[in-house]
């Protein structure tokens, strides 16, 4: 799986239509508990759909683009962040620790 560098509204606007899944993983560079959870997330994502979207924010570069994803999926800003999105709509959104391969799958299989 590869990730597809989130960089434009227009991406995010995409994620809002289209229909089935897609994750988006906020990251900060500058971020040691960023840097971890992403290597995490990265060992287990093998387990995830192999036809899903992965977008990766890089959050200092693009903070406006940032800010865009917790308006348009009414989410608190955090980073680490991952938010699992179905049919344009923000079904799990983990911070820190909390980002799980493990849940985000589980919220698939519902």
């Amino acid at each position: 799986m590869n990730w597809t560098q989130l960089e434009s509204p227009e991406q995010l606007n995409q994620i809002k239509q289209q229909q089935g899944y897609a994750l988006i993983f906020k990251h900060s560079t500058r971020c040691s508990i960023s840097m971890m959870a992403k290597r995490r997330f990265e060992l287990d994502w093998e387990d995830l759909p192999a036809d899903m979207p992965l977008y990766f924010l890089d959050l200092i570069r693009y903070r406006d683009i940032s800010n865009q994803v917790a308006q348009i999926f009414q989410v608190h800003h955090e980073s680490p962040q991952l938010l699992l999105i179905k049919d344009g709509e923000c079904i799990l959104d983990q911070s820190h620790g909390g980002i799980s391969v493990e849940e985000a799958i589980g919220e698939i299989g519902d």
